[in-house]
């Protein structure tokens, strides 16, 4: 199979990258090659999908039987990238996000849930940022599903939904951070309860099901192996040999009021009901297999005790809790226990 993957340096372009070419398939990156490094085995085409003339040339180098888009952000930009690539491709798989819902984080999801409202030649400026939700991240991506879908037509046309991917190359570093924190050992706060079910998905999961032939239509791409909070967290600290020990501040309210930042400050940390509530049955049933989380923990530290490491990424800056922080919340924390000791 002829594939043509639009990224294919970073995380989950470079993993689809390799898969395709471990199974023999004739692979081609479209990229700008700034940053990250083109898998072995693949025909680097350099070019940027914002200019005219790269997609003209892109179009005229050859015909695929997949596309694959890692990242499609921008409406418009995705339009004029579906519509060069129409004639000479014959499905399209855009990688979009759970933060299409209008609904996400805050209710149960399916892939009948209301999306957000974009046009398919919106800008990057479209729509806003609320607080749980939505975002102008899902509005574009939104947009750029619209897109590909005026443009190949639903019998092309895939849509991937992921929530939270992690594994190998993750350039964001929310599974690393935990790793590090629970390698320096010690009390780690731990945020609400540790059977707090979690859908994180395995990078090498994604990318064997975005390659899988003759799909057609739109998943959501979430684990639904019934692991937990405290599942992830007892990985981490077991991967990494130390004697760290999760403190489990249940009274997420009481978290809140500290001023802990949701998602980023302690990451994958999110109390809204929906968040981790995304049906990905229709996936399932067309092949999708998700590794337990612990094997990605593993794989992970692996990976960066032989010498990963990530590509830069100006979102890694906004991840984590400083020492200091963590302890003085872990000591107001103390306090209440012992205030309702007292009062029993």
């Amino acid at each position: 199979m002829r594939v043509l993957i639009i990224g294919g340096s970073w995380f989950l372009g470079r993993t689809i990258a390799e898969q395709a070419v471990a199974r023999g398939d004739d692979v081609t990156t479209f990229r700008r090659g700034r940053s990250g490094e083109d898998a072995d085995g693949v025909t680097a085409f350099r070019g940027d999908r914002t200019d005219p003339g790269d997609l003209e040339r892109l179009a005229k180098s050859g015909t695929w039987d997949l596309v694959v888009d890692t990242s499609g952000f921008v409406p418009v930009e995705t339009l004029a990238l579906a519509r060069a690539l129409e004639p000479v491709a014959v499905r399209y798989v855009l990688v979009s996000s759970v933060s299409v819902y209008a609904g996400w984080p805050v209710e149960r999801l399916d892939e009948t849930s209301p999306v957000l409202d974009c046009p398919p030649d919106a800008g990057p400026d479209h729509g806003f940022d609320g607080d749980p939700g939505p975002t102008k991240y899902g509005f574009g991506k939104a947009g750029c599903e619209r897109a590909v879908y005026e443009t190949f037509g639903a019998d092309r046309t895939v849509i991937l939904r992921p929530g939270v991917i992690l594994g190998p190359l993750e350039y964001i570093g929310r599974l690393e951070w935990w790793l590090r924190r629970m390698q320096r050992g010690g009390r780690v706060l731990a945020p609400g309860a540790p059977a707090r079910p979690i859908q994180p998905v395995d990078v090498r999961d994604v990318a064997k099901f975005a390659l899988t032939p003759t799909l057609t239509g739109t998943f959501n791409v979430t684990s639904a192996r019934r692991e937990t909070m405290g599942d992830l967290l007892n990985a981490c600290r077991d991967v990494t040999g130390r004697q760290a020990s999760p403190e489990w501040v249940t009274d997420e309210k009481w978290l809140a009021e500290q001023g802990v930042r949701q998602w980023t400050e302690l990451p994958l940390w999110r109390s809204y009901k929906g968040a981790w509530a995304v049906d990905a049955q229709r996936a399932r049933e067309s092949g999708l297999q998700c590794r337990p989380i612990r094997e990605t923990v593993a794989d992970t530290w692996a990976w960066l005790n032989g010498g990963g490491a990530a590509v830069a990424h100006k979102r890694a800056g906004e991840l984590g809790i400083s020492t200091e922080r963590e302890h003085a919340i872990l000591g107001r924390w103390d306090a209440t226990q012992l205030d309702h000791c007292g009062a029993d």
